[in-house]
């Protein structure tokens, strides 16, 4: 990967994101790596000064949190205060490393900011290895339906129940008491807890599954393994010791796409409807031709009766939205204005030996910002939107996109964007992210030198021009899938697409 394609990636506004997210975390990981071996100048992290003030571990957490730009959109300063001194009497109380692990990931999701986490992808190796490779995970996937855990596939263990049964205990617990203790771990943006719910899903699409990390230092299971119970979708009730698999198991048995390659799918089906199923926008790993690719498919249309876009399984990555909704609308489109806030002028000196960057500059980027009548610290250039145009090939056929809580950032922008255009049709359940505004575009990677911890710090919030509601984007046409679909093999949401589609 070019160094300089990867990092352009990561300047997105909210609503022409170029990376976010999943995606946003192959990126970080992958700066963060670059910045750890040396090879990122001139984008060095700032150098530790042997005559600076030693600060520990809570201290830092205290100082990095103030630059966060949006630590005051749900939280209030004495709530903040409340979490940040309930964190610290537990990091005093123990120096275990999982348990300091656990209080600093409620802390940063207490935040309510889907980009302030403790990135599993950003750890050190030790820490990667002593947290999250443990040998507990549980050995298939599935979907949360109203509290009930369903199970959707094997994870590679040849366990033998049934797509559709419904886990009633794991090691004693129910689905739903761990759900609820789970999802104070989660990252989302303010009340939008589908998104968290969707957090701890186990599909089977990440290296490092947010489930499998929680539960496993959460959960544990005993030495032999799960003991599961569960009842099929015939109503049987069965129950095993389930065997526990490790992260190379599970990762075996869930293979990614090569992202270097074509990521998406293509196929038009025998009543006319051609399906785009796009997984993922990281296309700044490789030299794939993602215009080029999509080009030829959308000129190729005039004959169809329909197209689905699928973006379920999407949280986001390059702005393939844009590029998108130029060829859905017919005229020029100017969506709602979000202006990009910051705290701070300069970082504090002694902070800088913590924060992990790419860009020198993000140490002073408030500096040039200027105060809006409210006292916020605004920067100009990234947090509006410029008018939309139309470009060519426009899609000359009535078109459905299929959505769903995974969609945080750029997919998340995307479908609000085609909401207020009306230019197509969302089908499925709310998207991730919020209305409100996120915080994003650029970052520090702050590094915590007494326990070896890291976490994310966004350090650019978007905020809207006019007030809106503390959700995701709800869809035109509200579907949502059943256990007895997810039995069945149905995906309603395909099926109510192509019927509008198709009567059109």
């Amino acid at each position: 990967m070019r160094l300089a394609t990867g990092f352009e990636a990561l300047k997105f506004a909210l609503g022409v994101m170029i990376t976010t997210m999943t995606d946003r975390r192959s990126l970080l990981r992958t700066g963060a790596a670059l910045l750890a071996a040396g090879t990122a100048a001139p984008f060095a992290r700032a150098a530790a000064s042997s005559t600076a003030p030693a600060l520990d571990d809570p201290t830092i957490v205290r100082r990095a949190l103030a630059l966060h730009p949006g630590l005051y959109r749900y939280l209030s300063p004495r709530g903040f205060e409340r979490r940040m001194a309930q964190f610290e009497r537990e990091w005093t109380a123990s120096p275990d490393l999982a348990q300091r692990f656990l209080a600093l990931s409620r802390l940063t999701a207490a935040v309510r900011c889907g980009h302030t986490q403790c990135n599993p992808f950003n750890q050190s190796k030790a820490v990667s290895t002593a947290l999250f490779e443990r040998p507990t995970r549980l050995p298939f996937t599935f979907r949360w339906l109203g509290g009930r855990m369903v199970i959707t596939g094997d994870s590679g263990a040849m366990i033998g129940i049934a797509r559709g049964s419904v886990v009633e205990r794991i090691n004693g617990q129910s689905p739903q008491a761990m759900l609820d203790t789970l999802v104070r771990y989660a990252r989302a943006d303010g009340s939008n807890d589908a998104k968290r719910i969707a957090q701890m899903e186990m599909r089977g699409t990440e290296e490092f599954e947010t489930f499998d990390i929680y539960q496993g230092l959460l959960f544990p299971p005993g030495a032999e393994g799960h003991r599961t119970v569960w009842r099929e979708p015939g109503g049987s009730r069965r129950q095993a010791l389930l065997p526990t698999i490790t992260a190379a198991q599970r990762n075996a048995a869930h293979p990614r796409r090569d992202d270097t390659g074509p990521l998406w799918d293509w196929r038009v089906d025998a009543d006319g409807i051609a399906v785009l199923t796009m997984p993922s926008w990281v296309t700044y790993h490789g030299n794939w031709d993602w215009q080029g690719w999509l080009t030829e498919r959308l000129a190729a249309l005039g004959g169809a009766k329909g197209l689905v876009i699928d973006l379920r399984e999407n949280e986001g990555g390059t702005d393939c939205g844009t590029f998108l909704l130029e060829r859905l609308i017919a005229k020029p489109f100017k969506p709602l204005r979000y202006d990009s806030r910051i705290a701070y002028r300069q970082t504090p000196a002694a902070l800088r030996p913590f924060l992990d960057t790419w860009d020198a500059s993000f140490h002073t980027l408030g500096e040039s910002a200027k105060v809006d009548g409210h006292g916020n610290l605004v920067v100009d250039g990234d947090g509006g939107e410029d008018a939309t145009i139309p470009a060519a090939p426009r899609i000359p056929v009535p078109t459905a996109v299929l959505i769903g809580p995974v969609n945080s950032s750029a997919t998340f922008s995307f479908a609000r964007r085609v909401k207020q255009a009306g230019a197509a049709r969302l089908f499925g359940t709310a998207t991730g992210g919020n209305l409100r505004g996120i915080n994003g575009g650029a970052y520090f990677f702050v590094r915590l030198p007494q326990s070896g911890l890291e976490f994310d710090l966004p350090i650019k919030g978007y905020y809207p021009e006019r007030p809106q509601a503390d959700s995701g984007v709800n869809p035109d046409i509200m579907v949502v899938q059943t256990i007895a679909d997810i039995a069945a093999g149905r995906d309603p949401a395909m099926t109510a697409a192509r019927r509008y589609l198709l009567s059109r």
